[in-house]
């Protein structure tokens, strides 16, 4: 095993210490990160923030059909039902 050779590669890759004038340069540096959204982007974000304060789940028509259900007055009319099934039927193919 060649040790010397090792020696000069760990020589060309080694860590090389950072002087206290060099730390300074970096850390003093001028150059900012800087996000730029687009106009499309910032919309988004605004309808987001909008529609998360609304709730998922529109809870006084649950409230309301599940109190028709119980009472067993809800009712589905059988054409309109049948018309339904043969839209998304046909909107299949």
């Amino acid at each position: 095993m060649r040790i010397d050779a090792y020696n000069q590669i760990q020589q060309i890759y080694g860590n090389k210490k950072i002087t206290k004038a060099e730390e300074k340069k970096t850390a003093g540096s001028s150059f900012k990160d800087q996000l730029m959204l687009s106009a499309t982007a910032q919309d988004a974000s605004v309808a987001k923030k909008a529609l998360s304060g609304i709730p998922d789940v529109r809870q006084d028509l649950v409230n309301s059909l599940k109190g028709r259900i119980d009472n067993n007055t809800y009712e589905v009319d059988p054409e309109d039902f049948a018309g339904k099934l043969l839209e998304k039927y046909n909107g299949l193919f």
